[in-house]
Order: C-alpha cells, then sequence, then structure tokens
C-alpha cells in the first residue's frame, strides 16, 4: 500500500488534488477531506508531501474495481480518517465530504456528544450524528491535546455525563435503547436518576433493573 506521496501540486479541485512526480512524467489524483483542499488553494507549484491511505473502489456492483489514492497532511489526521469510516454508514467518500473542519474539531464534538456541531458538517444529519457520538465516543480522545482532555467537560442538558459509564449505569442505557430512547437522551436520563438518588442520600442503585426503574420514578 502506498502510505506517503511527495510532488509538485499542479490543481487542487473541490475534494482533490493532482501531484506530479518529481521527474514531472507522470502524475496521480489524490482524494482529499475539503479541510485539506482548502488548505491547499495558495500552494499550487509547490511541493507537497501527503501521509496516504490506498483502496479499491468498486464499480459496476462488485464486477470492476479502481484504485483510489487518499491524502492527508499529517499521519494523525489519516488514523482519524481510518477511525471515522468504521461508523455505519461512512464510506471513504462520505467521510472526504464531511471532514470540512480538522480532525481535531470533529473529535472534540464527539468527545462531548456534541451532535449539534456535528449536523453542520456536510452529509451529517441528526441521526448520523447520534450514531456518529454512539459509536465513537471513548475512541476518539487520543486526537485531543492533553490541554483539551483536562478541560473537556462532557454535559447533556446540565447534567455533567461521566467520560466512562459504570457497567450497571451502561446496562441501564442499553435497556432504555431497546425502548426506542436515543442514547444521548437514555445517558440524560440514567445520569439524572443517579443525581436524585444521591441528592436525596439513598445507596446507589444495585443493578441495571433498579436504575431503570429509578429512571422512570423520577419521569
Amino acid at each position: 500500500m502506498l502510505c506517503r506521496l511527495t510532488g509538485k501540486l499542479e490543481a487542487v479541485l473541490e475534494t482533490a488534488a493532482i501531484v506530479a512526480s518529481p521527474d514531472g512524467c507522470s502524475a496521480r489524483e489524490v482524494l482529499l477531506p475539503a479541510y485539506v483542499a482548502r488548505s491547499l488553494a495558495s500552494r499550487i507549484g509547490q511541493t507537497v508531501t501527503f501521509s496516504t491511505l490506498e483502496y479499491l473502489e468498486g464499480q459496476g456492483q462488485g464486477t470492476s474495481f479502481i484504485p483510489r489514492l487518499i491524502g492527508f497532511t499529517a499521519q494523525r489526521d489519516r488514523a482519524f480518517f481510518e477511525v471515522f469510516t468504521t461508523v455505519k454508514g461512512i464510506g471513504n467518500k462520505k467521510a472526504l465530504r464531511a471532514m470540512a473542519i480538522e480532525p481535531a474539531a470533529i473529535a472534540r464534538a464527539i468527545a462531548s456528544r456534541d451532535a449539534h456541531a456535528l449536523i453542520k458538517l456536510p452529509e451529517i444529519g441528526k441521526r448520523m450524528a447520534e450514531t456518529i457520538i454512539a459509536e465513537l465516543h471513548g475512541k476518539v480522545e487520543s486526537f485531543l491535546s492533553e490541554q483539551e482532555l483536562g478541560s473537556l467537560e462532557i454535559k447533556s442538558g446540565s447534567i455533567a455525563m461521566p467520560s466512562r459509564l459504570s457497567p450497571i449505569a451502561e446496562e441501564a442505557v442499553t435497556v432504555l435503547t431497546t425502548l426506542g430512547e436515543t442514547r444521548a437522551d437514555a445517558e440524560r436520563r440514567v445520569a439524572l436518576a443517579q443525581e436524585r438518588t444521591a441528592r436525596a442520600g439513598r445507596a446507589a442503585s444495585k443493578t441495571a433493573d433498579e436504575l431503570v426503574a429509578a429512571v422512570f420514578a423520577g419521569g
């Protein structure tokens, strides 16, 4: 797999660049996340280096394949792309269009469960934003700086949400989601129930069933 490419930047399209080989005898099309394409608009004619990801794009219902090359300005950003595309419903092309801002900013939105920020990205609707948070929360902290991690306060409404749920809380959230709640609402209701129990001076729920009962008792 081609993991790095250096050459002369000949053109930048909406989500792709044309990069010529050092001897000028050949050129390759490199697909780019939207934020990278914007940053390169002023560098046409200069030498650029991409950290790359190569894959085969199926054509004609999988009867043929076209080799594609995706370029990033840093290996860290390529690593985020590989995590981002593990989300169900996000393929390579959709991810390229959705990444209109730097990966660190998307990672912050996921880590803070900020669905509204994700909805602002191209290709990302409300349901997809919730899916991204549900599948990637807890998996993108490595893309944040130490300062961001230290100051990150994950909230839903006015209730501070823990970065990792206890096993009992996680099981209670699962029960609520099977009953039709979104994960974000389920986590919020579980956190509220736990807070009410603590304020009342009662012992914390020992099982998921007790915690779910506390959720419905509080409305």
